[in-house]
């Protein structure tokens, strides 16, 4: 048994994908930059000597070509991952995506599935400013055929993507950078998270935190400063943008009586608006406060370093939205 294995969430990636390819030789990898390890944050370390030029791919710069390329092995039978290194520049490739890979499987009465992954990457920070930075996930959750998942540890990186790469239909796969260098306990080995089910980072009963991806390592912090003033807070990571996990979140805010959302989208349309609406419509006899959204404002990302640390929201905002709410609510 391993004990105290601690594995970056860039390498977990990675592991995932050497476990798959090996397990199944339809599965490979197409993309820009997957055979340069640093360019896809050695996500794709040493799988280019490991399994050859035929199956992990690096193409030109032609997002809506990969992308359709991805869509058609798929439904020819073959298990793609379609990286986008710039989760950004994918709005090159929608149509395959969207008008394709979505809509096949209904439109041929459940016998046509696509087992694509579409694996897009956030960028945001680091003065890249407004065409490098986007987190899209609410674009996709939008869409019906699709799957969303989001992981926020090292540990579902690696049995997210197992799973996404099992499904028989599609799934966006989408990680943040910014979660790269950090370390969990990942196991060896094969292991699937289930797709639409969310999870308990943090038990608490005065308020519950709904977030994912990047925003839940912020939620947590805050939920530490919290504790020092009195402040029980549950931590609920969602895991998956699509499906949400109704049923988790409704047992904890019956139980709270407060709700917030943390996205690291955009407010208005997003995945904090879908999710606020749910728990008001369904819940709202519960509540003891307004429910309440952390969320990009509605800007385009700033290039400056100083703009950067207003715009994009951690634990002290949560902290402070947090405090307004329970005096609120008293």
């Amino acid at each position: 048994m391993i004990k105290n294995r601690q594995l970056q969430f860039s390498l977990a990636i990675n592991e995932a994908l050497d476990l798959m390819m090996a397990n199944d030789k339809r599965v490979f990898v197409i993309g820009q930059g997957v055979k340069s390890p640093w360019y896809v944050g050695n996500t794709t370390r040493g799988l280019l000597s490991k399994y050859g030029e035929q199956r992990i791919i690096d193409t030109p710069v032609s997002e809506n070509a990969i992308t359709g390329c991805g869509v058609g092995a798929a439904i020819a039978g073959m298990r793609p991952i379609v990286v986008h290194p710039r989760v950004d520049f994918l709005m090159y490739g929608l149509d395959p995506i969207i008008n394709q890979a979505a809509n096949w499987n209904y439109m041929f009465g459940g016998n046509a599935p696509v087992p694509v992954v579409f694996w897009l990457i956030i960028n945001r920070g680091g003065e890249q400013g407004a065409q490098h930075s986007q987190a899209l996930h609410a674009l996709f959750s939008h869409i019906p055929g699709l799957k969303v998942v989001m992981p926020s540890n090292s540990y579902d990186a690696k049995g997210l993507l197992i799973s996404a790469i099992e499904d028989n239909n599609p799934v966006v796969y989408i990680d943040d950078r910014w979660l790269y260098n950090t370390s969990c306990f990942v196991p060896e080995g094969i292991y699937r998270i289930p797709i639409g089910r969310a999870v308990v980072r943090r038990k608490g009963k005065d308020i519950t935190i709904v977030a994912l991806s990047y925003m839940v390592k912020e939620a947590l912090i805050a939920a530490e400063t919290l504790r020092k003033v009195g402040v029980d807070v549950e931590i609920i990571d969602l895991r998956s943008a699509k499906p949400l996990d109704k049923k988790t979140i409704f047992a904890s805010v019956k139980k709270t009586g407060r709700f917030m959302v943390v996205d690291n989208g955009w407010l208005t349309c997003g995945l904090s608006a879908e999710v606020s609406a749910l728990v008001s419509e369904e819940l709202f006899k519960y509540l003891k406060s307004p429910v309440q959204r952390i969320a990009l404002p509605d800007l385009p990302a700033p290039a400056s370093r100083v703009l950067e640390k207003a715009y994009y929201p951690g634990a002290s905002l949560i902290v402070k939205k947090v405090k307004q709410m329970l005096r609120k609510g008293k």
